[in-house]
């Protein structure tokens, strides 16, 4: 089972990835996860990657396909993969293919999660952060107990700049420009389904199983 589950963000592709993955024995490969591990552990590509992270810097295409690369090399994912967030770009696309295809291997699968801009604006907007001691809450899934205080120190929450409505808006277009080409990749190869992602996560999950 090689998988692949794009969407925007705030589509909950996170979760679906976490919940198949366990239920199937397969790891779920988040691009962000697995950057933040290979420079913890050190590695070649994973220091490569945080010297670009320090700088607040894009990490070049090259250096992430690496680190996919490495990391579908592992035992555990042998027995197939779910990969969330990656590709991001049609040039990731394309070394992805080349890499499979160099162990006779494909993707069999390509998920894209569908979801109004309406509530991906209401889900990424609702997220709030403590002032003192920087917990954060999301106000659609995980709210505080109390309107607008810390559950842990009592602080002040607030909205962060980056989680401005304007804010978000702005990373929903990149996506938008960013994804269009991938999806039409997808789409030519015959291997991409769409699901609505809104609703009851176990509905999305039964639609993701249908697809697969």
């Amino acid at each position: 089972m090689r998988l692949i589950f794009l969407g925007p963000p705030g589509a909950g592709k996170g979760t679906q990835a976490r919940t198949l993955a366990e239920a199937e024995g397969i790891p779920q490969i988040a691009t962000g996860d697995m950057l933040r591990d290979a420079a913890a552990r050190g590695t070649r590509l994973g220091l490569e990657a945080k010297s670009y992270m320090d700088r607040g810097a894009l990490v070049p295409d090259e250096v992430v396909v690496g680190l996919v690369a490495e990391r579908l090399e592992a035992p555990d994912a042998t027995k197939g993969f779910v990969l969330d967030g990656f590709p991001r770009t049609l040039a990731q696309a394309e070394a992805l293919e080349r890499m499979l295809k160099d162990r006779d291997l494909a993707v069999e699968r390509v998920i894209y999660f569908e979801v109004s801009e309406r509530e991906l604006l209401r889900r990424l907007t609702g997220r709030r952060v403590c002032r003192q001691c920087q917990s954060a809450y999301q106000l659609v899934s995980a709210p505080p107990k109390r309107e607008g205080r810390c559950d842990r120190c009592g602080g002040e929450l607030y909205q962060r700049e980056d989680d401005s409505e304007a804010a978000v808006r702005r990373r929903l277009e990149v996506y938008a420009a960013q994804t269009k080409p991938l999806l039409e990749y997808y789409r030519g190869r015959g291997v991409l389904t769409t699901v609505v992602g809104e609703g009851a996560p176990a509905a999305i999950g039964s639609a993701i199983r249908r697809a697969i």
